[in-house]
């Protein structure tokens, strides 16, 4: 419980009060942070200065229930922020996410400053929680057990004004042994079509243009509503919409990739040339022991379509190494399906228990070390395969859609960088004209790292963008707001439909 002691009666509740927000997760979580934004927008309050550490007035942690240790994390932090709240009078601590719906009422017990406590399916109450909890002086746990509001129908704060995810399904129907995502974020529950496409509409409408259909199972879009070509009629129609020039989706499931998903790739002009097809493991044995509903064969077989269909699409793909039960021979067939699938980057963990799920008590638990070694030989595989594809792509001509954020050293390199239309991430040299994030540069690959692409010659084409223009405006917007309440560039740039490595696994896919 809060004290009232430690709010001051003199705080001026009319005064805009500031935000931030940490984010832990999947991609899923990233789009919530940008809908719990606009809330608190919409609601009066101004995003904190970049890198203000919890020391706005209120502090949002949007949690991920993954790993084993996520509470150990959580716990941390919130312990981190006490001596703040403790000087700071009105702070407020809000905790949200997959393990806010986990552990409900435990957090308020082991963090009694935590003021509000909400789940998955009820963001669209947080300032109102916020405003409560000020008021009765006393937390406010409100956790839902069905979604009260598609996510999508909230007010939102995007962090990319070039580029934007599109929710279009959210929870999952699958009951995969290592995940418990279907447990926090409940039965799959489908947007209607057209709910979809009037919002990528809009955002073309806005300047954005470059999408991302997200999902916890993306491709089994559909199954709420009774259509098995759903998912592939909505890529088709988002083909239609003029000013879209992109086109993804993350992350789909290899037993619902049919061949009309395929066709409908290939044939779509602004559907990408890459895919994300989560692996997990290249063992029978361990895919049956996960509850995934794909052999080795299944997997391969689309992959091998794929190629057919688009041959210069980029693969990528999720391992776990270690899931209990895991032998010698088992990591010896998940080493083969890279060999054969050769991925253009593989996001791999070592497996850890994720307490409420069947696989955390399962009999042959791996020892850490033998786990570890496993790891170590997949990473050496899977970077030697990365290097020699990305080396393939040395003297191709591509289109870059110029990034934000993206390249952590290009102030120093004075290159920008800019996403292929396959996501690889390409260096080049700063042209001589200006360039805005959104805007497309031409240019030729000369160099290959197992991560990215150098193109170190002069920039052959640059092409303003309506894009570009929504970036400047909405920076030009930012810089003009008074000092104290910058919202500071955007740091996330373009979804990229890849997870990052420190961010995933979240065993939604």
């Amino acid at each position: 419980m809060s004290s009232s002691s430690d709010r001051s009666p003199a705080v001026d509740v009319r005064a805009p009060r500031s935000y931030e927000i940490r984010t832990y997760g999947c991609q899923m979580n990233v789009h919530d942070s940008e809908r719990l934004a606009g809330l608190l927008e919409d609601a009066g309050y101004v995003r904190a200065p970049e890198g203000s550490d919890g020391d706005a007035d209120v502090v949002v942690f949007n949690t991920c229930a993954v790993r084993e240790n996520a509470d150990n994390r959580l716990y941390g932090n919130l312990g981190h922020l006490a001596p703040k709240k403790a000087k700071r009078p009105g702070m407020q601590i809000a905790v949200g996410g997959c393990l806010a719906q986990k552990d409900r009422d435990t957090i308020v017990k082991k963090a009694p400053w935590v003021d509000v406590v909400f789940g998955t399916h009820n963001i669209g109450k947080l300032p109102v929680l916020l405003e409560r909890a000020r008021v009765q002086e006393e937390a406010q746990v409100e956790i839902a057990e069905s979604l009260e509001a598609f996510p999508s129908t909230l007010p939102t704060r995007r962090e990319s004004a070039y580029a934007a995810w599109v929710s279009i399904s959210v929870g999952c129907n699958n009951t995969c042994t290592f995940c418990i995502v279907p447990a926090l974020r409940g039965k799959e529950k489908d947007r209607r079509p057209g709910d979809i496409l009037a919002e990528v509409e809009a955002l073309v409408g806005e300047g954005v243009s470059e999408i991302t259909l997200l999902g916890q199972n993306v491709n089994a879009y559909g199954s709420d509503i009774g259509d098995r070509e759903a998912f592939s009629k909505l890529l088709r129609a988002c083909g239609n919409i003029e000013g879209l020039e992109r086109v993804r989706f993350t992350s789909p499931h290899p037993r619902d990739f049919t061949d009309d998903v395929i066709a409908a790739m290939a044939e779509t002009p602004n559907a990408m040339p890459q895919l994300h097809m989560p692996l997990q493991s290249g063992s029978d044995t361990v895919l049956k022991a996960m509850r995934r509903s794909y052999r080795q064969d299944r997997y391969l077989g689309i992959i091998e379509k794929v190629r057919a269909a688009i041959p210069h699409a980029a693969i990528t793909t999720d391992i776990i190494v270690g899931f209990p039960g895991e032998t010698e021979e088992d990591f010896e067939q998940t080493l083969h399906v890279v060999r054969e699938a050769r991925f253009a980057q593989a996001f791999t963990f070592q497996y850890s228990k994720r307490p409420g799920t069947p696989a955390a008590t399962m009999d042959g638990q791996i020892p850490k070390e033998v786990v570890q070694e496993r790891y170590e030989r997949l990473v050496a595989l899977q970077e030697e395969i990365s290097w020699e594809e990305n080396k393939k792509q040395v003297g191709r001509t591509l289109e870059l859609m110029v990034a934000e954020g993206e390249g952590r050293k290009d102030g120093s390199t004075h290159r920008l960088s800019g996403r292929a239309p396959d996501n690889r991430l390409v260096h080049f040299t700063k042209p001589g004209q200006d360039v805005r994030p959104g805007d497309v540069v031409t240019v030729e690959v000369t160099y290959a790292a197992p991560h990215h692409l150098l193109a170190e010659g002069p920039v052959l084409a640059v092409r303003r963008t309506r894009a570009g223009d929504a970036w400047e405006k909405r920076n030009a917007a930012e810089a003009a707001k008074p000092a104290g309440v910058l919202l500071g560039l955007p740091k996330i740039g373009v979804p990229a439909p890849l997870p990052a490595p420190a961010n995933s696994g979240c065993g939604c896919d």
